[in-house]
């Protein structure tokens, strides 16, 4: 029986506050949707293997299993550790699910359905759940069984091959995890909607969020160009897009972004320069033909930037109005003035982990606003005992499942040691035990 919440736990604020979530994902994917999903007000329980999230174990970090991408993307959830290999883990994760709105996960349909946690095992339970099942392919298609990873559906959508043409060199990959967190956004939204769904109909449903054709959709909403048209009028590419010249722009001693875009800041860039007679010259003149001649285009500009400093550059274009941005580093990100302003990357205190710098929520809200700070990653099995308690497992349950390390509670915190100068960076560090309390 579908259970009924409160506003939310002590403490949950934000526009989903009272909506619980089993997050049955790892990696970068499912954990950045549901950390979007836990920072607007929803109740996270994240479920995780004896051995924990792979992302974990990925350095720098000051403590074994707190890896820095597992403390960004798992802030505001608690932990179980079930193993779910065995059968009495997996019911009591069904005992779990009838009292959540949502469950959501990236392991492969196929694998669910092994587990006996599909949507239609899982509905037999809970007939309102959301079951949403992030994969790397619509289950529809040939490729419905195979496994996905970012790099693999970046190749695949033609992040590379746009890197050849752009850079005119060897393929490459976008230097993140592109396809991982485009699609994390799809769920999130494919969550807050099919909740909405259920607010009008009372019904549940089942959710498939595939990796390709969230990414196919994002590639080719710019570059599907000449392939637009039956018969096609061209090639595939966006040409601005993929220009040589669209880059951030080589000044006298630095670089900085400028993108002169439309027919205003063309007039004021050139009056800003002296060089008002210009937008006669027929490339420049209209829209259509900048757009057809982009590369000479862009290529002028780029001669043009070099002739003043950053900092000159800057004034004239703030001044004319024309659209400009530094070229920041991450570092740069920490410090950047709006950021200080906003607070939006600041400073949290971790129990085990110590000061931790991390980034708010992008989002405001008038009416429904979010915890002001979230609350830290989990240590692994950190809440395994109280979640299951407050799912109506008896004690008895609850010790017969640690006998067989079924499930799994994190040891209790012991005060911090002082810290070593050098984090741990190396990837395989080892999983501190989790012995039952």
């Amino acid at each position: 029986m579908q259970q009924t919440h409160p506003q939310g736990q002590p403490g949950q604020h934000g526009p989903l506050a009272g909506v619980k979530v089993l997050d049955m994902t790892s990696v970068v994917m499912g954990p950045f949707a549901t950390q979007i999903l836990a920072g607007l007000g929803a109740d996270v329980l994240k479920i995780e293997p004896p051995e924990g999230d792979n992302m974990r174990h990925v350095g720098p970090m000051r403590n074994p299993a707190m890896g820095h991408i597992f403390l960004q993307a798992n802030q505001s959830k608690r932990s179980v550790v079930l193993d779910l290999k065995q059968p009495a883990a997996r019911d009591a994760l069904l005992r779990l699910a009838e009292g959540c709105d949502v469950l959501i996960s990236n392991i492969r349909p196929q694998a669910m359905a092994r587990l006996g946690l599909a949507y239609e095992d899982v509905a037999a339970r809970n007939p309102r759940i959301i079951h949403v099942s992030c994969c790397g392919f619509d289950q529809r298609g040939p490729y419905a069984a195979l496994p996905a990873y970012d790099d693999l559906i970046q190749g695949a959508t033609g992040v590379p091959w746009l890197a050849q043409q752009y850079g005119g060199g060897e393929p490459a990959y976008a230097p993140m995890t592109l396809g991982d967190r485009v699609t994390g956004l799809h769920a999130v939204y494919a969550v807050t909607a099919a909740l909405y769904a259920r607010q009008q109909t009372g019904q549940g449903q089942a959710v498939v969020v595939p990796m390709f054709e969230a990414m196919t959709q994002f590639i080719l909403g710019d570059h599907m160009a000449g392939l637009s048209f039956a018969p096609q009028l061209g090639g595939p590419g966006y040409a601005r897009l993929l220009t040589a010249h669209r880059r951030p722009y080589r000044t006298r001693d630095g670089y900085l972004c400028v993108l002169i875009y439309n027919d205003k800041h063309w007039h004021s860039f050139f009056a800003a320069i002296g060089q008002s007679a210009r937008m006669d010259e027929p490339m420049f003149a209209t829209h259509s033909q900048r757009a057809l001649h982009i590369d000479a285009v862009y290529a002028e500009v780029a001669r043009l930037m070099r002739e003043r400093s950053t900092t000159e550059w800057r004034a004239l274009l703030d001044a004319a109005d024309v659209p400009n941005m530094p070229m920041l580093s991450p570092e740069d990100l920490i410090v950047d003035p709006q950021h200080l302003a906003t607070g939006f990357v600041h400073e949290i205190d971790h129990p085990s982990e110590g000061r931790l710098r991390t980034t708010a929520s992008p989002t405001h809200w008038s009416a429904t606003p979010p915890a002001a700070q979230a609350t830290p990653a989990p240590r692994l099995g950190e809440h395994t005992l109280q979640v299951l308690r407050d799912a109506g497992l008896s004690e008895a349950e609850i010790a017969t499942l640690q006998a067989s390390r079924a499930c799994l509670q994190a040891a209790p915190l012991q005060p911090a040691a002082p810290q070593a100068s050098t984090p741990t960076t190396a990837s395989t560090q080892g999983n501190p035990p989790c012995p039952a309390t």
